[in-house]
């Protein structure tokens, strides 16, 4: 892509864990600025996000559902909850990772994501899998 930065930004998310490590995700982020899709004349900055869900537990677990929480450079918040990821609900078994990339629009040349994964485990335990706060900055905005 022409124009465009990519920041990759290693995040480990530790899932309620048993003895073991029994329910352990590790979440990858690498985020993309994309100024063919951006207006900035009308406060429109759009990044692609690419997420790496790797189980790195001892039991399968699938995840449900999503929330993530969006914020601007001015405060402003966007909280965004759905089913799946990309129309996916992946199984991953231990071992397995998942890979997606999808995208957000935020008012501002900076701001941030956070969230959590809702999963399922093999052995019926619920758990959410936090995913700690990434930043989205357009490109040599930040120092």
């Amino acid at each position: 892509m022409v124009g465009t930065l990519a920041v990759a930004q290693k995040i480990v998310c530790n899932a309620w864990m048993a003895e073991s490590k029994k329910y352990e995700v590790i979440v990858t982020v690498q985020t993309t600025y994309l100024p063919e899709q951006s207006d900035e004349a009308l406060d429109r900055y759009v990044f692609a996000y690419t997420i790496m869900l790797a189980n790195t537990g001892t039991v399968s677990a699938q995840l449900i559902s999503r929330h993530w929480i969006i914020a601007d450079g001015t405060g402003g918040v966007q909280e965004v909850r759905g089913l799946g990821v990309v129309g996916e609900q992946p199984l991953l078994k231990p071992g397995d990772s998942f890979e997606y990339t999808s995208g957000t629009a935020i008012s501002t040349p900076v701001g941030s994501m956070k969230g959590s994964y809702q999963m399922v485990a093999e052995d019926g335990l619920r758990f959410d899998a936090a995913i700690p706060e990434f930043i989205l900055s357009v490109p040599r905005v930040l120092h």
